[in-house]
């Protein structure tokens, strides 16, 4: 089966090991998590989880529905990316000397629509939001002509192309089937 890159999707409450919780499915799996990022989701009290793995259909299909069967998961997806929006975030950190004797930054700025974060005597640091291929090209870029003193990239975020978020879809089917579980 064809191995590609997959965004899984977890939604739980903000409880401690949860984290643990969802990786564990990975490792007795043998996936390596290619990234991860967690924060507040739209929903109040309902955090995200966005992980990427390269995976088969098959092997995502079932690490999703194990990580759907945790007691503190609300619900977990995948998509691919076609069905999403997403960027990473990339700072660079490079010599201030080597940057001033190309002359200009003015190119690369243009180029790879990058912003400056913070410009001292010893280093400029940029700051690149775009997909993988797209920071990663400019951190080549960089390293072939002035050096990387340092270099960090984000774990993916991202939002599906749907209107609403989709475990807003199963939080209203249960509260019509339910009523409102809070009373």
């Amino acid at each position: 089966m064809e191995r590609k890159l997959y965004t899984i999707t977890v939604f739980s409450e903000n409880t401690v090991g949860v984290l643990g919780q969802v990786t564990v499915v990975f490792t007795r799996r043998s996936i390596n998590i290619e990234t991860l990022s967690v924060s507040p989701s739209a929903i109040k009290g309902i955090h995200k989880f966005t992980i990427t793995v390269y995976s088969t259909l098959d092997q995502v299909t079932k690490v999703v529905q194990q990580i759907d069967k945790r007691v503190d998961i609300l619900k977990a997806y995948f998509n691919t990316d076609d069905e999403l929006i997403f960027q990473e975030i990339a700072l660079y950190k490079v010599s201030t000397a080597k940057v001033l004797a190309l002359g200009s930054i003015e190119s690369l700025i243009r180029k790879y629509h990058i912003r400056i974060m913070e410009m001292n005597e010893h280093f400029i640091v940029l700051q690149k939001a775009g997909h993988y291929d797209e920071t990663q090209k400019l951190f080549d870029e960089l390293s072939d002509s002035i050096g990387v003193l340092q270099f960090i990239r984000s774990g993916r975020v991202a939002i599906t192309r749907s209107t609403v978020e989709r475990l807003t879809d199963m939080l209203n089917t249960i509260q019509e089937k339910y009523g409102n579980i809070t009373d």
